[in-house]
């Protein structure tokens, strides 16, 4: 079959990497149709590196109120797709769906409006967001393997500049993301600050890595280490951050989504569960990768994002789980490379 297919994903960095594994999955299974991508400005960046995709479209949902919202529905039009696929959920995703004039489209029984889809995919909230997207297309669980890492491809000339970086540093690297959008997601600094200084002292050159809000707090870890210690929050794209995590042996951050880049770069994530859990499904998933997560408590999660502060201000989901216990794990992880 020839023609174009639309995924439309206008949610977040972490989703749209989510997504990656579902538009190589329809790719496989349509190598002769084209996929286009309805995406945000923020992660445009990553569809664009993905082989897989034809080209994308970007939707400023922010900016654009509702004549930006028919005039994408108009472009999309003139696109004359013959499938599309939604993982997003929204009700504006559910009116572009339905103006599209498209016949076959496919979406979860849990999307606003989810009438407007012609299949309705069950959302089973005990599985993996990849899993999840992976059902939209009718993936073989049965005698396949779901566990597809998201595929980036990296231009030589994005290497040469984490090059530069690197050169002449400790060859043992980990990289740390300490930062998310959402406040109690974020594990505490001061146990972030002993996991760096650990790090140092054991001879490993730490690159701190996050988005120019986390900034301040990434410097903030960076001075309190020892030397070896070194932030570049704000100073690279998220393409150059996955090309920097391949030169990592570990990635150490939260549930966020520098997670999922580690998958995409195929090194071992720590990811630190504070406000949230892994059974929400968004858990690392790849080979060495493994989380941690205090749950002994009645007040976790607290929401499926998190909060800008604690609702009950104890933040226990963060403070009782101490360093000492990511401190272990790095261990396991590093244990090859520690002599």
């Amino acid at each position: 079959m020839t023609g174009k297919i639309l995924v439309i994903q206008t949610a977040f960095l972490g989703d749209a990497l989510l997504t990656l594994p579902l538009i190589q999955h329809l790719k496989s299974i349509n190598p002769s149709m084209l996929i286009d991508v309805l995406c945000i400005p923020s992660t445009r960046e990553i569809f664009q590196y993905s082989l897989c995709i034809n080209q994308t479209i970007v939707y400023d949902k922010r900016r654009d109120k509702i004549f930006g919202l028919f005039r994408i529905i108009g472009e999309l039009k003139k696109n004359n797709y013959k499938k599309i696929y939604s993982p997003h959920r929204s009700f504006r995703t559910a009116m572009i769906v339905y103006f599209s004039g498209v016949e076959e489209t496919y979406g979860f029984d849990t999307a606003s409006f989810n009438f407007v889809y012609k299949n309705k995919i069950e959302y089973k909230k005990e599985n993996h967001e990849v899993e999840r997207n992976l059902s939209l297309a009718g993936f073989d669980f049965d005698n396949s393997d779901w566990r597809i890492l998201p595929e980036i491809n990296i231009l030589k000339e994005v290497f040469d500049k984490i090059d530069s970086l690197v050169t002449g540093k400790n060859k043992k690297i980990v990289a740390i993301a300490p930062g998310s959008v959402w406040d109690t997601k974020i594990y505490p600094k001061e146990y972030y600050k002993q996991i760096s200084s650990y790090l140092t002292s054991k001879n490993f050159t730490v690159f701190l890595i996050g988005s120019k809000e986390d900034k301040s707090l990434c410097d903030e870890i960076s001075q309190s280490s020892q030397t070896g210690c070194f932030s570049l929050a704000g100073s690279l794209s998220i393409i150059e951050s996955i090309a920097l995590l391949k030169k990592c042996s570990l990635l150490i951050c939260n549930d966020s989504a520098p997670t999922h880049m580690a998958m995409a770069a195929d090194i071992p994530v720590i990811t630190i569960y504070c406000s949230t859990i892994p059974k929400f499904g968004f858990y690392p998933y790849n080979s060495g990768s493994l989380f941690l997560s205090y749950d002994e408590l009645d007040c976790k999660p607290c929401g499926i994002h998190g909060h800008k502060k604690c609702p009950i201000k104890t933040f226990d989901c963060g403070f009782l789980l101490k360093p000492s216990g990511i401190i272990e794990k790095i261990d396991s992880i590093l244990t090859p490379e520690k002599n």
